[in-house]
């Protein structure tokens, strides 16, 4: 006899997992106490031993799963003991599935139903007939179904009709033949799908999917999304089935036991189940399946892209002059100083219709005096190829700096509440234009006022899960600040949110403190700021960072609980801190054998830390220069070689702007000489490449490339 065994919560993340059962307890039992993902990777490896921010992050979610199947299990429960139909048996199965499917088909047989085909003949008594058939003695049916015909059943036909409906719903709630067909469904269902009769012109952008077949399993993320998306627009039609035959005769192998008229009725009733009740269901399921693995599919390609772009290399305090361009309304001028606050804003307007070229290039050059710009950021939107071109023919006093900045996401800040907030006296278009300017300052500071999902990076982002998704960009960004670190003295409330143990309300009271008190001196001092206490204290400290303060550490990523050892060190080696800070030759020389009463993990991070305080892992900016003969997709001749820079990469390649409204597009297998499955292994956002262009179609606006 088979003996099932209820999973704690830790069993059950280990069998999802190759971790450790120790490493999970204790991220579990931090994660309770409060503690947030990048705290937990960066100042608790001797807890985890060393796991990184996705291993933490699987333990969260894989436990949020436990706890939300413990719960249906509880709901399930409660509902049929309340029947009182709750055995001992079930009660153990129940108990021991892990699999929210598995649990819904132990649960079918006593779930609250509307009057189905089967309950109506149950109601007119037929109930012990389809019994009868169900156990296919010999003899006549009809003769076995007289009885049955009464007040409720007009003939022995109707009596038999009504049985094999009972019969149908016992087939369909039958968990050991729903796993089964499951199993089928998964493994061999084909995709097809067909171009709704009258929706064709429609539906044209979907041409590739009128008549489209293949194996679900198969099927790219991508190509799936397009698919759900036509099928929701009504444009196509979806189907998702193994073989019919082989489906229907595995339903027979499980209930027909003998050849006679009884077992013939059974075998009708097997075909009859699978095309109205366990079809629809079990295609329903898999596909919800396939859009659940596109959506994580799409979700990572997504949260890659982030990272990328958030961690793109900052210019750093510098004067900038940011141009929003444009045709007819003009470019929108603005110049920020080294804090990226507003000092001046105007409008030029150098292209057509106006053309007033030779006027813009004078205003630009006496506000660069003017202003002392260092440097220039040209949105890559409408008209910013004429405007970066109108930039170049000027002649400054002093070495200037060009850079083409992305606009994603910048029309969506100008319009926010944040913007208004910030520049409650100016429009959209002077907020549209700072944006871009302190984008290149620092890009992530500017970019976490912005809902990720507007900054245009990924595939299909509407179509998935977006309470998914929401949360796996949040994780992006969290991740994100707290990797780059954050100045205590000059980050915004919208910046400070995301930093470990804070959220809103702790980032507004420190902006509140600062306006009211100055600059922070020391860390110690956040203590001072309300309702910030030990706990959030101890999530936040080591990610923020006080330049020149009292401390020399506190501009630093050690913690302030590692000071202790800092000056252990320090004091060994008879230096002071500032001393030690970036002494190579001392820093070397320190064994861990002398500071053992520390455990390893903190010392190795510590001391790297000493060695390389406040690292930016962000790297510079660099200028990107395009092919100055390309003015449009019309000057494109296949075989040409230029530059470029990656905007987008999905699962199927990386689009590229090389200089013109339109982006060019590496498919995969243009990437590398090599098979290339995942783009992103080769490839990455805001990357600077070299292309050949292989393919040009204007009418369609498309251009292929191949990545050098």
């Amino acid at each position: 006899m088979l003996t099932f065994t209820a999973m704690n919560k830790v069993e059950f993340i280990q069998k999802n997992t190759t971790l450790k059962e120790s490493a999970i307890q204790n991220v579990i039992e931090l994660l309770e106490d409060g503690a947030t993902i990048p705290f937990i990777s960066r100042y608790r490896k001797e807890r985890t031993g060393g796991l990184d921010e996705l291993e933490i992050a699987l333990i969260r979610d894989l436990s949020k799963s436990f706890n939300e199947i413990q719960q249906r299990k509880e709901s399930i429960l409660k509902s049929i003991e309340e029947q009182g139909k709750l055995s001992d048996t079930l009660k153990n199965k129940i108990n021991t599935v892990y699999d929210l499917n598995e649990l819904e088909d132990l649960y079918l047989p006593f779930k609250q139903k509307k009057l189905t085909r089967g309950e109506k003949a149950k109601k007119k008594g037929l109930e012990p007939l389809a019994k009868i058939l169900m156990s296919q003695p010999n003899g006549d049916p009809f003769q076995m179904a007289y009885r049955f015909v009464g007040k409720e059943v007009e003939n022995e036909e109707e009596a038999i009709k009504g049985a094999k409906d009972i019969i149908a719903e016992w087939m369909n709630e039958t968990p050991n033949l729903r796993a089964r067909l499951r199993e089928s469904f998964e493994k061999h269902a084909t995709l097809t799908t067909k171009v709704v009769k009258g929706k064709e012109k429609e539906a044209e952008k979907y041409k590739d999917y009128f008549d489209y077949s293949g194996a679900l399993k198969h099927c790219p993320s991508h190509r799936f999304l397009a698919i759900y998306r036509a099928n929701r627009e009504g444009l196509l039609s979806i189907k998702a089935r193994p073989d019919e035959a082989r489906a229907i005769e595995t339903i027979k192998r499980f209930f027909v036991k003998t050849n006679n008229e009884c077992s013939h009725i059974i075998e009708d009733t097997c075909e009859d189940t699978y095309k109205r009740l366990l079809r629809p269901s079990l295609e329903n399921e898999v596909l919800s399946k396939a859009k659940d693995k596109a959506d994580t599919d799409a979700i990572q390609v997504f949260s890659k892209n982030l990272t990328k772009l958030l961690l793109a290399p900052p210019l750093g305090a510098k004067r900038i002059l940011a141009i929003d361009p444009g045709f007819r309304t003009g470019c929108k001028v603005v110049c920020l100083d080294e804090q990226g606050n507003l000092l001046h804003n105007t409008t030029i307007f150098p292209h057509p219709p106006q053309k007033e070229a030779s006027k813009a290039k004078s205003k630009i050059a006496q506000l660069v005096e003017t202003y002392h710009i260092d440097t220039i950021a040209i949105g890559d939107g409408t008209a910013g190829r004429e405007t970066e071109q109108l930039i170049k023919h000027i002649r400054f006093s002093k070495e200037v700096e060009v850079f083409v900045v992305r606009e994603d996401g910048a029309s969506i800040y100008s319009a926010s509440p944040i913007a208004r907030k910030e520049f409650p006296n100016y429009d959209v278009t002077v907020r549209g234009a700072v944006s871009i300017g302190r984008r290149l300052m620092d890009p992530l500071a500017e970019l976490v006022k912005i809902d990720p999902k507007s900054i245009g990076v990924g595939q299909y982002q509407h179509e998935v899960n977006q309470t998914r998704l929401k949360e796996a960009l949040d994780d992006v960004v969290i991740s994100a600040v707290n990797s780059v670190g954050v100045d205590l003295n000059t980050a915004s409330e919208y910046l400070l949110k995301y930093v470990s143990g804070l959220g809103e309300t702790l980032a507004k009271n420190i902006v509140e403190y600062r306006k009211e008190n100055g600059p922070f001196h020391y860390r110690m001092e956040l203590k001072k700021v309300k309702r910030l206490g030990n706990k959030a204290f101890e999530q936040c400290a080591g990610f923020l960072r006080i330049k020149n303060g009292d401390h020399p550490l506190d501009n630093s990523a050690v913690h302030p609980e590692s000071y202790a050892l800092v000056e252990e060190i320090a004091q060994k080696y008879q230096v002071n801190i500032i001393d030690l800070i970036g002494n190579e030759q001392i820093l070397s020389e320190v064994k861990y054998d002398d500071f053992s009463h520390y455990d390893h993990f903190t010392f190795d991070d510590v001391i790297k830390e000493l060695k390389k305080p406040g690292l930016d892992p962000r790297g510079k900016s660099k200028i990107l220069e395009f092919d100055h003969r390309i003015k449009g997709i019309e000057d494109l001749i296949p075989g040409m070689e230029v530059n470029g820079i990656v905007t987008n990469v999905t699962n199927f390649g990386a689009f590229v702007n090389i200089g013109i409204k339109e982006n060019g597009l590496i498919h995969k297998s243009n990437l590398s000489d090599t098979y290339v499955e995942d783009p992103s292994t080769v490839i990455s956002i805001d990357e600077h490449v070299r292309v050949k262009v292989i393919e040009v179609d204007a009418s369609r606006k498309r251009i292929g490339l191949k990545k050098l």
